[in-house]
């Protein structure tokens, strides 16, 4: 008898990869690669590569946590063991505001998208109908929200696999665009593969890193995997082909049919790239790709929020009734509590502008890089009292690996303060920390 307080293992091999996929890919890709080209010309290539490294460590890191006990849910779980209680509420909490604030952005996003075919449509329709039937999809079981997530990733990995194919093969064979010819010789032709210099090449970093949050969240489907020993370590370990083809292969191609300095900021490369071959409707394409990552986005993060708060329960760190499970098996309680958080966004479409999104995204990355440093720290712990560590997934070249990525993302997170466009959202961040530090405090007294 399968016992009721326990998650459904319905994720099979093929749902767990592509979770992975389209957690390592945004919106950011499609849209915002633009600006990133812009500022830090082709040594944009060789960021995605830098931040690609450290965030494999960081998987790496998270996968052997997992497997060093399966009986546990998720990695909140380890973060209480070897960091404690407190700091599995802090953690706990700022990852769930940090998916929450996400959907939030991209349910603002997925408005505008629709009113690009239907200009004169409720923009605030729109998030309601997508938060609802992401809702029901995610009560039914956790292997339909696995087959969702996993059509939403293929269409964002066809649509990176096409630009790879269409931007090599103008380049090899010089297909005239607007301006000149596609030719990879533009990746050190216009100002060198540094056209920026130092500086644009260091400022890259937080676009890049941005890029990346969501990576982790297939840390969060240990419990309900099928066969977390052999699924887990797949899905992890080709995460380096990933980074490879859809970042790397995709800046390669996009700056070899145009040179950097002609890429457009104000429209998405994709669709530059697609217009330049000749591809009718390619705005059109690409809106129904970003519109399928922002509603990935929002089915990840109802997926995340409620297994987060199923975790923090289990931990006695959340309400105990987001502990308990439905009749499939899924925290349900937990999803309608993080699905009605959500239609706050609905109401928040008729007085505030997207522009105030901004903002709260800008916040929310920075907490996932937050907790991505509190994971390698848990790491670290682990191996201090497991020196061996795991047997069959070690982390290669601990401890030197865990330190240099410490040291990475807190460098990043220090050279944001010195970013104009970002220093707010990391006061703000500090002020959030500074609240649960409080609010955890007064419950603690409560509770004595």
């Amino acid at each position: 008898m399968k016992d009721p307080q326990e998650l459904s293992r319905s994720l099979k091999s093929r749902h767990i990869q592509m979770i992975a996929i389209g957690g390592a890919i945004g919106t950011g890709l499609f849209l915002g690669s633009g600006s990133a080209i812009r500022a830090a010309g082709p040594s944009i290539i060789l960021s995605y590569l830098i931040v690609g490294i450290f965030c494999y460590f960081l998987m790496r890191a998270i996968g052997e946590l997992l497997l060093s006990d399966t009986n546990k849910n998720s990695f909140i779980d380890f973060v209480k063991q070897y960091l404690g209680n407190r700091m599995e509420f802090i953690t706990g909490w700022t990852y769930w505001f940090c998916w929450i604030s996400l959907a939030m952005a991209d349910l603002t996003a997925t408005g505008i998208y629709v009113k690009y075919w239907f200009p004169d449509f409720p923009q605030w329709i729109t998030p309601l109908v997508i938060i609802v039937l992401l809702l029901i999809t995610n009560l039914v079981n956790v292997g339909l929200f696995g087959e969702m997530e996993s059509w939403f990733s293929m269409i964002k990995v066809v649509a990176i696999i096409a630009l790879v194919i269409v931007g090599v093969v103008l380049a090899l064979i010089h297909f005239p665009v607007a301006g000149g010819h596609a030719s990879f010789t533009h990746l050190v032709s216009h100002g060198g593969f540094f056209p920026t210099g130092v500086v644009g090449f260091f400022m890259s970093f937080q676009m890049v890193v941005f890029a990346f949050v969501g990576i982790e969240m297939v840390g969060l489907t240990a419990g309900e995997t099928t066969n977390p020993e052999q699924n887990l370590p797949k899905a992890i370990n080709s995460l380096p082909i990933r980074i490879g083809l859809f970042y790397i292969g995709s800046m390669i191609a996009i700056m070899s049919v145009y040179p950097w300095n002609k890429i457009a900021t104000n429209v998405s490369p994709f669709v530059q790239v697609f217009s330049g071959v000749g591809i009718a409707g390619a705005a059109g394409i690409l809106n129904f790709v970003v519109l399928t990552a922002a509603m990935s986005a929002t089915n990840s993060a109802i997926f995340s929020t409620s297994r987060t708060l199923h975790a923090l329960a289990r931990g006695g760190n959340a309400p105990i009734q987001f502990k308990r499970l439905g009749r499939n098996n899924v925290p349900s309680l937990a999803l309608h509590f993080s699905s009605m958080i959500l239609f706050i966004i609905v109401i928040l479409n008729y007085f505030m502008p997207a522009s105030i999104f901004t903002l709260i995204s800008g916040v929310s990355t920075i907490n996932f890089v937050f907790v991505w440093i509190i994971l390698l720290w848990c790491h670290i712990k682990y191996r201090q009292k497991h020196p061996k560590g795991q047997p069959n997934f070690t982390m290669p070249g601990y401890p030197v690996t865990d330190y240099l990525s410490l040291i990475f993302f807190i460098a990043v997170l220090i050279f944001l303060f010195f970013v104009p466009s970002t220093r707010i959202s990391l006061v703000v961040s500090i002020i959030w920390f500074v609240i649960l530090f409080v609010i955890y405090q007064v419950v603690s007294k409560v509770k004595a």
